[in-house]
């Protein structure tokens, strides 16, 4: 299998909570954008609610049939970088991607309909379909290197798919910025959730710590 270098690069409380609205309220939020920029990893993966909010028209698409119901790909930009959204079923509605600086990309599973696909093609907008009830990260990966060129990527995503990457094994780095500040609300997304409860630990090797006159920390790991 081939995959590209990935780093998971995020910020966090000291507490390890990403929800963004809080994280923006704390010093060194300015560095995490200066670390992202740093990693050079200009291809980034995002989720589903992260592109919701962020990058898509915000809307939700609905009453999709006819599953594709096999592996398939289509690379309607050709681009030195992408912005990659982990969508399982195809949901997330896009407005016409044509003449992007930083084109979209969507990595779905199998599920997802053949009436979302053709949508995307007519907006321009290149996917990868792979898995059959969930995204097969591994060969999402695979595709993404032999057939996309990506050859460095940034996950900047949630909880889940941090835990879902790191429990796969694909990630190779670990991005930190820690804001000088607590969080300690319940039930709040962590940098790394949904692992199954019988996972032992992954231990991880100290790789460069930097720290700031905000008190903000900067910790970078490797995870082999």
């Amino acid at each position: 299998m081939n995959k590209p270098y990935i780093i998971c690069h995020m910020m966090t409380s000291v507490d390890g909570r990403i929800d963004c609205g809080m994280t923006a309220q704390l010093k060194g939020n300015s560095t995490y954008y200066s670390a992202l920029d740093a990693i050079q990893a200009p291809t980034r993966i995002s989720g589903r609610v992260t592109a919701q909010t962020e990058l898509s028209n915000g809307q939700l698409v609905s009453n999709l049939t006819n599953p594709i119901n096999k592996e398939a790909f289509h690379q309607n930009v050709q681009a030195k970088a992408y912005e990659i959204i982990m969508d399982t079923k195809g949901r997330t509605s896009w407005d016409d991607d044509h003449g992007s600086t930083k084109p979209h990309l969507i990595i779905t599973s199998q599920q997802v309909s053949t009436d979302y696909l053709s949508d995307l093609d007519k907006k321009g907008i290149s996917w990868i379909a792979t898995g059959s009830d969930q995204i097969d990260l591994a060969r999402a990966m695979d595709i993404l290197v032999n057939n996309f060129g990506i050859q460095r990527l940034a996950i900047v995503g949630g909880g889940k798919i941090n835990g879902g990457f790191l429990d796969a094994g694909l990630i190779d780095e670990i991005s930190i910025v820690i804001g000088p500040g607590a969080d300690g609300r319940i039930n709040q997304p962590s940098l790394f959730d949904g692992r199954p409860e019988d996972r032992h630990p992954i231990a991880l090797k100290l790789n460069d710590v930097q720290s700031f006159n905000d008190g903000t920390v900067w910790l970078r790991y490797l995870t082999k």
